[in-house]
């Protein structure tokens, strides 16, 4: 039988991989609403506002889902981590505050407007408006990725009679670790909802509705997962060595290296083993993960073995879920790279004689498909990811300052269980209904139709809700 702090652990973690779908979705899409909007604005060109009035839609429904599930996970502090409060909360507590005053503000004042003003409102006014939901997503996530990095790269405090207080706030906020986390979680939502933009248009039109604005998404979404794709590559590079730096025994992991030494190679796959301490069937390239982790060929790695105390207290995670994690984000994220360079290679390509088009209509059917089965491929790569990045700071809950042992609520084991079996269930439900809610609305825009674009309005005139 599992105990509390296992069954606790594995409820937030049920919680948290639910919320995070939504955030990851409206931070981007905040932006590209915005980028539609501005545009209309600039060119008077139909197109963008016919993609801005259904993309808006899927920006309504995620918001509220993400708002939703974020309250059950701030039970949970209560409920089953009391210890983080207790220990940390002088720095927590004021951080998640400043999310609340910068980003739940401006999103609860300005997000009626967004969403219903269009046609009610001075253009300038609901533009403006749109500005100011997508800086306040952003916020949210700048605070929440602030907490969680000084969780893991604590900076600013010092211990009194055993709880944290702050003494440097600039250090704590921009700790060591948040440029990196911040950086790589921005550009994993727009990736996210790229590919969304892009599956959905797709499958829009694969089933007939086949309209300027339904164009206009695709070749924006798949050329910019196309440009963002390196950019997040080179990032987490760099988001690497800084956890070389502070978090060793992740990284170790993450690699499945288990003895410290030079010109460690990359294990491409094995099967690790905790109780023997060594990887079967592993398969593996010479001095590659010390020049990634050094840049250098013979550089020196640290291995898992170097995080055993003489007690014998295992002070590294456990090793197959953060290496394997790691390998599904990056392996969905190589997938996205092929998907958007061939998608974008076949856009720009005409047909040998110098005839044919370019640009959507030059997809052929399958990359249509291929496009819709990767709609939520982003998804995938930010669970793994996170699954590596928390998995991995095991078993602190703040890196050398508490272990997640020492926040756990005693409560029995069977509650834990109870409720998470109802957060399963439910959960499972809500995320089978948004995913059929959004091909719902793809089906009912423009099914069936190619729809020349409407008569441009002046970039001042209010905009007449679609249909």
């Amino acid at each position: 039988m599992m105990d509390a702090l296992i069954l606790s652990r594995i409820q937030f973690a049920a919680n948290i991989s639910f919320h995070i779908l939504f955030p990851t979705i409206t931070i981007a899409l905040g932006w590209v609403l915005f980028y539609f909007r501005v545009q209309f604005a600039r060119t008077s060109d139909q197109r963008f506002m016919e993609a801005y009035m259904f993309w808006v839609k899927i920006f309504a429904l995620s918001f509220a889902m993400g708002v939703v599930s974020g309250i059950t996970m701030s039970f949970q502090f209560g409920t089953n981590w009391p210890g983080f409060m207790e220990i940390v909360g002088n720095v927590a507590g004021p951080l998640l505050a400043y999310e609340v005053m910068t980003a739940f503000f401006l999103e609860a004042v300005f997000l009626g407007i967004m969403l219903f003003g269009a046609s009610r409102v001075p253009a300038w006014l609901h533009m403006t408006a749109t500005f100011l939901v997508a800086f306040g997503t952003t916020m949210s996530a700048f605070w929440i990725i602030v907490l969680n990095s000084w969780m893991h790269t604590p900076q600013g405090f010092e211990m009194i009679d055993g709880v944290a207080h702050a003494t440097d706030w600039w250090a704590i906020i921009f700790n060591p670790s948040m440029p990196y986390r911040f950086a790589h979680m921005m550009l994993a939502s727009f990736l996210t909802v790229s590919f969304l933009i892009a599956g959905v248009s797709a499958f829009r039109w694969l089933i007939g509705g086949r309209t300027e604005g339904v164009r206009l998404a695709l070749h924006t979404a798949i050329v910019a997962a196309a440009l963002l794709i390196p950019v997040q590559i080179l990032v987490g590079d760099m988001h690497g060595l800084n956890t070389k730096e502070y978090q060793p025994a992740k990284v170790a992991a993450m690699e499945g290296n288990w003895e410290t030494g030079t010109g460690v190679p990359l294990v491409l796959f094995a099967l690790p083993d905790q109780e023997a301490r060594e990887n079967r069937f592993e398969i593996a390239i010479p001095k590659l993960a010390s020049f990634i982790l050094t840049h250098d060929w013979n550089g020196k790695v640290q291995g898992l073995n170097d995080f055993v105390a003489e007690d014998g207290t295992i002070l590294h995670p456990r090793v197959a879920p953060v290496f394997w994690s790691f390998r599904v984000m990056v392996g969905t994220g190589l997938a996205m790279l092929i998907v958007s360079w061939v998608t974008v290679g076949l856009m720009l390509r005409k047909n040998r004689n110098g005839t044919g088009r370019r640009g959507v209509d030059g997809l052929p059917k399958p990359v249509m498909y291929g496009l819709v089965a990767m709609s939520f491929s982003g998804w995938l790569a930010t669970l793994a990811g996170w699954y590596t990045t928390e998995i991995g700071r095991q078993p602190w809950l703040v890196q050398g300052v508490m272990t997640t042992k020492e926040a756990v609520a005693d409560v029995p084991a069977t509650l834990v269980l109870s409720t998470l079996i109802g957060y399963l269930v439910v959960y499972a439900i809500l995320l089978v209904a948004y995913i059929g809610v959004i091909f719902y609305l793809a089906r009912r825009s423009n099914m069936g139709k190619s729809i020349e674009p409407a008569v441009p309005l002046r970039p001042t005139q209010k905009i007449q809700p679609a249909e």
